[in-house]
């Protein structure tokens, strides 16, 4: 996942099949065999948003623990070098948005706990596990 920003804007994508319509995201991707980790999150950028990435900067990671046991991890990258032309894909809209209104659109799948990673030393880490049948996170320093 990769915030991309520059001094007035952010860019947000409305996924495409989520249970939230109208819910806003980061764009962001997989990883594909024999790919590095910098080189899939230029990728995923370009076919999400039309924008090429430069120097996207690793800031931190989210995890949480499936149900079968296994972790999941998404890296968090952030950049504001960028060229090209936004453009929307299958996986959902691509504009941009003021900062000052990033705290009133509505982002889903705890985006506003990673905005506290991508925007800060304090934290590096968002963690979420199942406690007492309910998903429960936290930010981690």
């Amino acid at each position: 996942m990769c915030l991309v920003y520059n001094e007035n804007r952010v860019l947000v994508q409305e996924k495409a099949g989520t249970k939230c319509p109208g819910g806003l995201v980061f764009p962001g991707g997989h990883v594909e065999r024999g790919e590095s980790l910098t080189d899939s999150v230029i990728r995923e950028i370009k076919e999400e948003t039309g924008l090429t990435i430069y120097n996207p900067k690793p800031c931190g990671f989210k995890n949480w623990i499936q149900e079968d046991g296994s972790r999941y991890i998404v890296l968090l990258y952030k950049t504001n070098r960028y060229e090209g032309e936004l453009n929307d894909s299958g996986e959902g809209k691509v504009f941009w948005i003021e900062w000052e209104d990033v705290n009133r659109v509505n982002l889903i799948w705890n985006m506003r706990e990673l905005l506290e990673i991508f925007n800060s030393d304090k934290y590096s880490e968002f963690f979420f596990k199942i406690e007492n049948g309910q998903w429960e996170g936290r930010l981690l320093g």
